[in-house]
């Protein structure tokens, strides 16, 4: 699922500047539902992968298009909340799976109920979008202003729309995108012949500063371990001692503190901002998995080391898992953010990818202690990135943002 996510996230980003945020996400929502389906009726091991693989494309679209979507339709004063509750809805997802998943566990062919239990909230997803409206962001890049205006107007009003409507085009006519008329009449509102690419205009010098600190954030974000220990959780508490009857349910508690912790950041990002979530996250992951590499290395009773990974969790979940996704869906200028964000998604599923895939090999190899410090420092160098060159982008519009970089 990790491949599919990878050529996912960065396909999306060839797509989504040229045909909408919303129709993607729909197609999006179709392969959702069609992966569940097929895995959960899948008779060869090769047409389950391929399931597999579908589903990961979904995933990575959705990573890109439904932060980036809730940025550019949301008012700047609860955008980090917006863009919290998107993460904390994850984590329910997670809970909700575990919770199914032990639920259906004694069945016959319990993992096709699994899979399949998926397509339902697929289908949701994919009704849902029909009653929501394009992104105002990208129907001004295409030329349609009416429209953007009565987008604008109806999520804050028509003096936020107006103000909105100016700084929008602003950022597009400074780089050379849009020009005449603020306010076309809709029959007049003719697409914009497309312009270069985005994922092509991306890594020119004006935006090299942005898209670096992007790329920073988005390797760290993986090799600071969170996934090795929401992936290996029974793995590696059984390493520290903990019988399999224990770690499982330990690892459902695991799943709970994650989406609790969450809750936390929906109502500190837009107070505390983002800048200041990341450096004080990123201290607390730091102290905590130097103390799971000390339970390691003293073999001390695995709840210890199962009580320090809970509280890893809960300086990931109410700091860095929100502020990363609210960052990457803002941090990026207007015409450049399709192509960006999904660069950025792109690098954090290869990288989360490459961490999963070795965890096991040096947990075996070196043992606890040395991968838990090896992550420490990792969540080290992460704080020394947010320190340096993060900006605060709280209350802010996206416009200012752009400026601000």
């Amino acid at each position: 699922i990790l491949l599919g996510a990878i050529i996912g996230a960065i396909g999306s980003g060839f797509v989504t500047d040229r045909y909408g945020r919303k129709n993607v996400m729909i197609v999006t929502a179709l392969l959702f539902a069609a992966s569940c389906l097929g895995m959960a009726l899948s008779w060869t091991p090769a047409f389950f992968i391929s399931a597999r693989i579908i589903a990961g494309l979904a995933v990575g679209s959705a990573s890109v298009l439904s932060p980036m979507y809730v940025a550019e339709i949301t008012p700047p004063g609860i955008r980090g909340t917006l863009l919290a509750i998107y993460q904390m809805s994850i984590t329910f997802g997670i809970v909700l799976a575990y919770a199914i998943n032990y639920g259906v566990h004694e069945n016959a062919n319990n993992w096709r109920l699994m899979f399949g239990a998926g397509a339902i909230p697929s289908i949701l997803f994919f009704a849902g979008l029909w009653f929501i409206p394009e992104s105002p962001r990208w129907l001004t890049l295409k030329g349609f202003k009416e429209k953007a205006l009565g987008v604008l107007e109806r999520t804050g009003g028509r003096s936020y729309a107006l103000a909105g409507m100016r700084e929008i085009e602003e950022s597009l006519s400074e780089a050379g995108i849009t020009e005449g008329d603020p306010k076309p009449s809709e029959a007049d509102a003719k697409p914009n012949s497309d312009p270069p690419f985005s994922m092509v205009l991306m890594f020119r010098p004006e935006f090299r500063r942005v898209m670096w600190v992007g790329f920073l954030l988005a390797v760290f974000v993986q090799v600071s371990g969170v996934n090795t220990v929401v992936d290996y959780a029974p793995k590696i508490l059984m390493t520290a001692g903990v019988e399999i009857k224990n770690a499982l349910l330990q690892t459902s508690l695991i799943g709970l503190v994650f989406f609790t912790f969450t809750i936390f950041a929906v109502w500190l990002i837009d107070k505390l901002g983002r800048r200041t979530l990341y450096i004080f996250g990123s201290s607390g992951m730091a102290v905590t998995l130097v103390l799971v590499a000390i339970t390691f290395y003293r073999e001390m009773d695995g709840i210890f080391t199962s009580v320090c990974i809970m509280a890893f969790i809960a300086f990931f979940a109410s700091c860095i898992g929100p502020a990363f996704w609210t960052l990457v869906a803002e941090m990026f200028p207007n015409r450049i953010r399709g192509g960006a964000v999904a660069f950025a998604s792109f690098t954090q599923w290869v990288f989360n990818f490459l961490v999963v895939m070795f965890f096991p090999y040096f947990l075996d190899l070196v043992g606890g202690s040395f991968t838990f410090l090896f992550l420490a420092i990792m969540s080290l160098i992460q704080l020394l990135v947010a320190i340096i060159y993060l900006k605060e982008t709280k209350g802010k519009t996206l416009e200012e943002i752009e400026k601000l970089w």
